[in-house]
């Protein structure tokens, strides 16, 4: 078990920069998520802390060590990949004891330490089994355990469950959270999918272009985004954004944006928005802030273009004076596209940000 540090590392291919100056700091036992769209950087990342790619820049620390320009083979990480890249003529045991036969581990030794990972990861009974005869989230446990028995200072994992079908992954995300509890090993995981990260991370980091955006734990994430990226892609359905600016009407601060949405600002956010009096800025609710009966507060009117019925509550998605909004509505709602409906929002969870460079305005 040990931290990772990553100080001033970069990546370039060629003249192309696709990771500039970076700095983390993942502690002993934590289990940090690299999540971000596409082409972020998050995997090549991954590989430069495995070794497998070789940093343009920088230093980076595994524990005490240096390990800049250690080959992958003395770094003493275990990467799981989005393939299984099982031997599929092998059986369950051989798969998962390859590497200690490789490495010259003695039989009463590995056998010891396969019957461990197997015990674990609820394997014991089909090590006698080969690849074709599992399922593919069987299949994942058997390249984890694969990895557990080479005993290593961190676990790497990248995109693991992209191959398995929903069901699998809520399944698979549940057992490498409880893998992490009981080895307590730090541990670095890349997603795309950002439930992912929220579910199973103990800290998320969120990337775009290889810079982070933003390094805190899910919930910090979700309640206080940094910046309006940040917030838009943390969340499922996306915030709402609004363009508006803040303005004093008869002494009081407002929100003046499209549609005709124009409310009193809530006195505790004076403070931090007083100051962007006559500013454009950006304005944003999530979903299920959002509904359609009962509400006396502020709202948006949508006209909508399409309806999801999502068993305990609806999303009528929609277009309020052009922008993309989506309401959470009540179950059962019915709706047409092109009917308009007015979507009320909740005072105390409203986000704003600056019109320039989206930063949170607080």
């Amino acid at each position: 078990m040990a931290n990772i540090t990553l100080s001033s590392v970069t990546k370039s291919y060629g003249a192309v920069e696709v990771i500039p100056p970076m700095d983390l700091e993942i502690e002993e036992g934590e289990f940090v998520v690299l999540v971000g769209p596409s082409g972020c950087g998050k995997s090549t990342t991954l590989r430069m802390i495995a070794g497998l790619e070789t940093q343009s820049g920088g230093t980076m620390k595994i524990g005490d060590r240096d390990v800049t320009t250690l080959r992958p083979g003395l770094r003493n990480c275990a990467m799981v990949f989005q393939s299984y890249a099982l031997y599929p003529h092998m059986s369950v045991r051989d798969n998962i004891g390859y590497g200690m036969k490789v490495r010259g581990v003695a039989k009463p030794e590995a056998e010891a330490a396969i019957a461990n990972a197997a015990r674990i990861l609820n394997l014991t009974d089909y090590l006698d089994r080969k690849p074709g005869a599992l399922s593919g989230g069987q299949r994942q446990r058997v390249a984890i355990g694969r990895a557990i028995v080479r005993d290593p200072d961190v676990f790497l994992f990248d995109e693991p469950l992209s191959n398995l079908d929903a069901k699998l992954r809520v399944e698979m995300r549940v057992e490498i959270k409880q893998l992490h509890r009981r080895l307590k090993t730090t541990m670095v995981y890349v997603t795309h999918d950002q439930v992912e990260a929220m579910t199973m991370a103990d800290r998320v980091v969120v990337l775009r272009d290889g810079v982070i955006e933003q390094a805190a734990d899910p919930i910090t994430l979700y309640e206080r985004p940094a910046n309006q990226f940040v917030a838009g892609f943390i969340g499922a359905p996306s915030m709402n954004m609004l363009d508006g600016q803040i303005e004093d009407i008869d002494g009081t601060l407002h929100f003046c944006g499209p549609a005709g949405v124009q409310f009193a600002l809530p006195k505790d956010r004076v403070p931090a928005l007083i100051s962007y009096v006559g500013q454009p800025c950006v304005m944003g609710i999530r979903p299920e802030h959002t509904f359609d009966t009962g509400g006396t507060g502020p709202s948006v009117e949508i006209e909508v273009v399409d309806i999801e019925p999502l068993g305990p509550h609806t999303m009528l998605i929609g277009l309020a004076a052009g922008a993309k909004f989506t309401g959470q509505v009540a179950a059962g709602t019915r709706a047409e596209p092109g009917e308009r409906r007015q979507i009320h929002f909740d005072l105390d969870k409203l986000h704003f940000f600056r019109a320039g460079d989206g930063r949170a305005i607080r």
